[in-house]
């Protein structure tokens, strides 16, 4: 009998711990009802071909559980959403990368294999605890105990389905995490054909944008730049007044800003799906419909400027591997960490500062005719240290090398991450950082008539925004042509470099962006412009 109790213990701890840290609830639930009719039960069972069959099973549905509560609670962490299997398995490589990232590839993997072995070793030292050479014998007081138990917890967990919580701290964590994880799987799977039928029945076609041809288009992404950074009283004081400075800086040289929020597809991560919201004009909310947009001859942004005339090119400093989508969305120009000429240090998991990359495009892009470029910036990318200050100088960035002093000179990731606030006031200073070289990059970037479109590409994990925050992002739209910037106003943007807040919730989507830009810049709007000032004339 004590080798059931140890071992319905151990498997009761398996499947309630990792929901403390989820829901950060220490000790609750507290008991998993289900196990301590599932262990004593097995240890009565006389075959021992069965009883080992039927222990291997109990064991894996408990591993395969554990697992997806740990899953679920990472996924909570790093996105404010729950686990999806049918759409998150992908993820596990991702994962790996962003740990090494942070703290160095051997230290990751040693991480991951440590954590995996762990979970396997627990899983067969209590397989071997369920599995005893002898069943225990109803004729014995030990047997008879474990019938007991048994009985008692089947009539518990019946009472718990049923809604009749006896034991207070009672859940049934194997029941229910297996049939929402099965209902979720014929959910998104029939979202999933629903979404394949739209890409087939209802392509969205490449439209050219007579009112931005000849025009260098530059759409910027700022990495976890999310509306609680200008909410949130932590963050909101230095970043607003980077704002107000940028304001007054860009007024001065005839460069007006107007600013609104949009809605992203994702929190804490997965910026990838951002960027295909925007550039697809669907709503692209994780990684198979990614992939399903991706293999579709859907087209995007980037082929409605092929059709206006520009060049295309995408700046992507955060792809350390081959990139091929950079191929399926059709840029003719593709630059990764790989072949940007930086010759400075990497810094933790950011290959290049933010400033460079800008930099690096006003020097060497702008010149070469029309362009629309898409660029990705990745300085407020976590672990968030070094944090770098902004040169005033630009001249002085040239390769890259005059980073090399803060390679080092600031406290590793596994030091800063022991301390929540420290994380929180990093993260703000990070995301500050990118906001203040954006705002210099806008006054070289912009000639007269350019358009400079920078947006946050998602809220940053709950860790840093606290639950439940919205899922809104700053837009900031800058040109020296006031035309360009009121077709944003009439869009509910306003002047400035600070986006009305009152209403977070009811941003538009992300996706909306791409149906603007044909709508106000497109065959139809100049039409509509042609017919206004025809009647004007009249």
């Amino acid at each position: 009998m004590l080798r059931v109790l140890i071992a319905a213990t151990a498997l009761n701890i398996m499947l309630v711990a990792p929901l403390w840290w989820r829901f950060e609830r220490l000790g609750m639930p507290l008991v998993a009802l289900e196990v301590w009719m599932l262990a004593p039960a097995l240890a009565l069972i006389p075959a021992r071909g069965w009883r080992r069959l039927l222990a291997a099973l109990v064991v894996l549905w408990v591993g395969l559980v554990s697992a997806a509560h740990l899953g679920d609670a990472a996924t909570h962490a790093a996105f404010g959403r729950a686990l999806n299997l049918y759409l998150d398995v992908p993820l596990v490589r991702s994962i790996y990368h962003l740990l090494s990232g942070n703290v160095g590839k051997l230290a990751g993997t040693l991480i991951m294999a440590l954590g995996a072995l762990s979970l396997v070793g627990m899983l067969l030292l209590i397989y071997a605890l369920l599995s005893p050479k002898r069943a225990l014998s109803l004729e014995r007081v030990s047997g008879k105990a474990a019938a007991a138990l048994a009985v008692l917890a089947l009539v518990l967990c019946g009472l718990h389905y049923q809604g009749l919580r006896v034991v207070e701290r009672g859940a049934l964590p194997l029941i229910d995490t297996t049939r929402f994880q099965i209902e979720q799987v014929r959910a998104t799977h029939q979202a999933r054909l629903a979404f394949e039928a739209e890409l087939e029945q209802r392509p969205l076609e490449a439209q050219a944008l007579p009112g931005l041809a000849g025009r260098n288009v530059l759409l910027t992404f700022i990495e976890s730049y999310g509306v609680s950074a200008l909410i949130d009283p932590r963050y909101a004081k230095l970043i607003r007044a980077t704002l107000d400075e940028m304001d007054s800086r860009l007024e001065a040289r005839g460069i007006g800003v107007v600013s609104g929020l949009l809605e992203a597809p994702i929190r804490g991560g997965q910026s990838w799906l951002a960027h295909a919201s925007v550039l697809s004009g669907r709503w692209i909310d994780n990684q198979l419909w990614y992939r399903l947009m991706l293999e579709s001859p859907h087209a995007s942004l980037v082929d409605d400027f092929h059709a206006t005339g520009q060049r295309s090119l995408t700046v992507m400093p955060g792809i350390t591997l081959a990139w091929p989508e950079g191929l399926a969305y059709g840029f003719q120009e593709i630059r990764t960490a790989r072949n940007l000429p930086y010759q400075g240090p990497a810094l933790n998991w950011v290959t290049m500062p933010d400033q460079f990359t800008l930099d690096y495009v006003a020097r060497r892009q702008l010149d070469r005719g029309p362009l629309f470029a898409q660029i990705t910036l990745i300085s407020s990318h976590a672990p968030w240290t070094p944090i770098l200050p902004v040169l005033e100088n630009w001249a002085m960035i040239g390769d890259g090398s005059i980073y090399g002093p803060w390679e080092n000179a600031a406290d590793p990731p596994e030091v800063l991450w022991q301390d929540l606030e420290r994380i929180r006031d990093h993260y703000g200073w990070s995301v500050n950082y990118s906001v203040a070289s954006v705002a210099g990059f806008a006054e070289r970037a912009l000639d007269e008539t350019g358009l400079l479109i920078v947006m946050g590409d998602h809220q940053a994990a709950p860790l840093i925004t606290g639950e439940n925050a919205s899922a809104a992002v700053p837009v900031h739209v800058f040109s020296r042509d006031p035309a360009l910037l009121d077709a944003f106003r009439k869009r509910g943007f306003v002047d400035g470099a600070l986006p009305a807040l009152d209403d977070t919730e009811r941003a538009p989507r992300m996706s909306e962006l791409r149906h603007w830009l044909q709508e106000d810049f497109g065959d139809g709007a100049a039409s509509k412009n042609a017919k206004t000032a025809n009647g004007a004339a009249q």
